[in-house]
């Protein structure tokens, strides 16, 4: 087990444990879903991209040899953790102490760093209705922008191909773009959804965007790319009353698997993968995984694996409210489980690969994160 003392730099935000108690609501009703039985992943004929990555099973790919390094700096849940882009060391985390802190897992290098699309940015957002822009080499606040409604700032996602233009969901269900180099909300970039917006991504090519709410529902919208205008596409109800807390989406653009997919985590004890069916948004599910998700206070997030189409079959990883972590094949009908982390001691809220999978990263609710070393093959 790695030590407890790695390089962090820690920036204070406005959130708390309580203030996101006061805005959850607490009512659950029986969800419905379907389930499709096509398969969405590489084949098992798919021999080029096997080659790619080695003849191993995904089960042996996902394999670890324990704990890497821990971060125990924060004092309440660490609610989101990102490795930086293309970078395998570089890490951030925020917490429901106030606090968001970059972490270092190796000895720094001589140039600096670059987040957002060159990983010199984090963009965060707040209980205190503000988003703010953050110099990650300075380790300070360069930009603060006040919710127009005075909401809380729930979710936040830079426009892939363009970072001055971000989306930000609140609390009174705004999905709104705003230009963070000028601080100003753009004129049509804003549009209501049903409840409290959780959860946003955007798709690989930034022209569909799709927002999850605290009702169950997931939105999807156009994106303008020149404009910043938002059109509503499709609304679709996932299970009535259960949170949607993370969504993900990705374009799996191998000949073997060509369906751009949406992973979304909702509080009804279940992760969904959805197939992206039609350009305005519209989805189709196709597979669901039982976790143990059922507070809507937790905000359980998950994640495709970087390199999955590169192999047979393909990975997501998910939290759980079991304290444990888990991997699951998306081609495997029985028994999709292929592997579990055990090591925290709280509600597992967030997990993140870094670009190559020689890492992972899990976050909890009582404040502690674990960067977990897989086993080398």
């Amino acid at each position: 087990m790695g030590a407890r003392s790695n390089s962090r730099v820690t920036l204070e935000t406005s959130d708390s444990f309580e203030s996101r108690i006061a805005l959850a609501e607490s009512k659950k009703l029986p969800r419905r879903a379907s389930m499709a039985t096509d398969e969405v992943v590489p084949t098992r004929l798919a021999e080029a991209s096997r080659a790619m990555a080695g003849d191993t099973s995904i089960a042996e790919n996902y394999a670890f040899t324990g704990v890497h390094h821990i971060f125990d700096q924060h004092k309440d849940a660490v609610t989101a953790v990102r490795f930086a882009n293309n970078d395998k060391s570089l890490l951030a985390c925020c917490s429901l102490d106030g606090n968001l802190s970059i972490c270092q897992l190796t000895p720094p290098p001589a140039s600096l760093f670059e987040w957002s699309i060159s990983n010199d940015l984090i963009l965060s957002c707040s209980l205190d209705a503000t988003v703010r822009l953050w110099d990650t080499a300075l380790g300070c606040c360069v930009r603060i922008v006040e919710d127009p409604l005075a909401a809380s700032v729930q979710c936040c996602a830079f426009q892939p191909h363009n970072n001055n233009m971000v989306v930000v969901g609140n609390s009174k269900g705004m999905v709104q773009v705003l230009n963070v180099s000028t601080g100003i909300y753009l004129k049509g970039g804003s549009s209501k959804t049903s409840g409290s917006v959780l959860s946003i991504v955007f798709d690989s090519s930034g022209q569909l965007l799709w927002a999850g709410d605290d009702r169950g529902y997931i939105v999807s919208y156009l994106f303008d790319l020149h404009s910043g205008r938002l059109t509503k596409g499709k609304k679709i109800l996932v299970s009535e009353n259960n949170a949607i807390t993370c969504l993900s989406a990705r374009n799996w653009a191998s000949r073997e698997a060509r369906d751009p997919s949406l992973l979304a985590n909702c509080a009804a004890d279940v992760v969904l993968l959805f197939s992206i069916i039609r350009k305005d948004g519209t989805l189709e599910l196709k597979r669901k995984f039982p976790v143990m998700h059922r507070s809507q206070l937790a905000m359980i997030r998950s994640s495709f694996c970087p390199i999955m189409s590169f192999r047979q079959g393909a990975c997501i990883v998910t939290g759980s409210e079991d304290t444990c972590v888990y991997f699951f094949d998306l081609e495997r009908e029985n028994k999709p489980c292929v592997n579990k982390l055990q090591g925290h001691s709280a509600t597992v809220i967030d997990v993140c690969f870094n670009y190559d999978e020689s890492l992972l990263a899990s976050s909890d609710a009582s404040g502690m994160v674990i960067i977990w070393k897989r086993e080398q093959r």
